[in-house]
């Protein structure tokens, strides 16, 4: 697939689980226990209890590896950025972090997400969060204007992670912050996952190389470039994804390609800076 080719799958897909997921299995006021598989999947990647209590319903769709705002160190006043928002879910978190004075936009290229994540907003009293519709390599933001940007598992669906560094370099003001929590990989996946459309949207054909993605942070301007967590993610919880399920549970249980899936994928917390010397 071609850059554009993969932006439409990876848009269809996402408004595919938009659309079809299920606000009754968000933790805050549910009908459904907290067994349900997103609040399983927010546990296993470092949300809290309280964390995943606290943001509105339908905001957790269990799409994430990691928990960027944790790692964050968020301080009040600052404006964050978060890279694929999605239902809103870190958005949410980190506006309780940064505060009235702070400020939160969400930027995703799926109009449907953007909808869910506008009317989960709608059921809370944020008034410090604003989502908008664009790319993450063409980022709807000004120069030097965001104290942090993070990022949950959308970075890796990008087919140009280099332009998607560099755009976040441009919007951090100097001195801010990058933290991302991402699917890598240790080595190379099989022909037949690269060139699965469900895998991809799923976030496992999408990944490249751990030292080609720390790589392209650095080339893009970033110092202080460090893996603050490093673990083995289970593909099996990237079943929860409706569009990557089928792939997935057959890779898992092949025995010449399965071990080799689960042996390569690694969830990545990645943390950098850009220089105070920048412009």
């Amino acid at each position: 697939m071609n850059e554009e080719q993969t932006r439409k799958v990876v848009r269809e897909g996402y408004a595919r689980i938009a659309r079809e997921a299920n606000p009754c299995c968000a933790p805050k006021n549910s009908c459904c226990s907290k067994a349900e598989p997103a609040y399983e999947i927010g546990r296993h990647i470092g949300y809290t209890d309280e964390e995943l209590g606290e943001v509105p319903e339908g905001a957790n769709l269990g799409l994430g590896c990691g928990n960027p705002v944790a790692l964050a160190s968020l301080k009040e006043g600052e404006t964050v950025l978060d890279l694929g928002s999605g239902a809103g879910f870190d958005c949410f978190l980190a506006a309780g972090r940064v505060g009235e004075k702070g400020r939160v936009i969400g930027v995703d290229m799926t109009p449907e997400m953007l909808e869910k994540a506008r009317e989960n907003a709608g059921k809370g009293s944020y008034t410090n969060i604003e989502f908008r519709l664009g790319e993450i390599e063409n980022l709807p933001v000004a120069d030097n204007h965001v104290d942090v940007v993070i990022s949950n598992c959308v970075i890796n669906l990008s087919p140009d992670k280099k332009r998607v560094f560099a755009e976040s370099f441009r919007v951090l003001k100097p001195g801010g912050r990058l933290m991302v929590s991402d699917i890598v990989l240790l080595k190379e996946l099989p022909d037949s996952v690269k060139s699965s459309v469900q895998a991809y949207v799923g976030c496992l054909a999408g990944a490249i190389m751990k030292d080609d993605y720390i790589g392209a942070i650095r080339d893009s301007g970033f110092a202080e470039v460090t893996v603050v967590d490093e673990t083995c993610f289970p593909v099996q919880l990237m079943a929860d994804d409706p569009a990557a399920g089928a792939a997935i549970d057959k890779l898992s249980h092949s025995t010449d390609r399965g071990e080799g899936v689960t042996d390569s994928v690694v969830s990545l917390k990645v943390h950098a800076v850009k220089p105070n010397t920048a412009a």
